[in-house]
Formats: C-alpha cells, sequence, structure tokens
C-alpha cells in the first residue's frame, strides 16, 4: 500500500469531498482507510429495561482508498506516490515535488 498510518489524506469522491484528515488505521485486506471526522453515520441504539436509555451514536466508518489522496507535506498538494531507490532503500517521494515523504 502506497498510503500508510499517520498521512495526511483529502478526500476525492464522495459526501465528503474535499475534507482532509489524518489516517488512524488502514485496512489493507478491505483496500480502506479510517480518518476520524470523516464518513460519519448516525447509529440508533435500543435501550433496554435495566435503566439504559435510547440514544443516537455517530460512528466514523472506513473510506475507500480509491476515494483519497495523498497530501504532500511538502508541498501540500494532492499528489501520487513514487518509490524511488537510493542505496539500497526504497522511499516514498512525492510526484510533484520529488522530495521524500
Amino acid at each position: 500500500m502506497k498510503i500508510k498510518k499517520g498521512d495526511e489524506i483529502i478526500v476525492t469522491i464522495g459526501k465528503d469531498r474535499g475534507k482532509k484528515g489524518k489516517i488512524e488505521k488502514v485496512f489493507s485486506k478491505t483496500n480502506k482507510v479510517l480518518v476520524p471526522g470523516l464518513n460519519l453515520f448516525k447509529r440508533h441504539r435500543k435501550g433496554n429495561s435495566a435503566g439504559q436509555q435510547s440514544e443516537i451514536i455517530t460512528l466514523t466508518k472506513p473510506v475507500k482508498i480509491t476515494n483519497v489522496a495523498l497530501l504532500c507535506p511538502n508541498c501540500h498538494k494532492q499528489t501520487r506516490v513514487r518509490y524511488v531507490e537510493e542505496k539500497g532503500k526504497k522511499n516514498r517521494t512525492c510526484s510533484k515535488c520529488k522530495k521524500v515523504i
């Protein structure tokens, strides 16, 4: 995966288009990322007879990786990730400013 935990992203498609956030968790098997404050849904929880009240909970659901793009920490632009080998090490680089991410 080209996107990792802690990267700053911007949403390109969907109801949260244009919003930015940091990745909290990456689900590599389903190709999704969890970003707090994005892709929020409401869930109604029914109370039981033991005194717990009914309530509406706001949940953050994962977003597909294809719907987000990486923001370069150097040039602060939406970019793709390139891999460049230097001294036997594989580094992620910004395709716009050519600096290591």
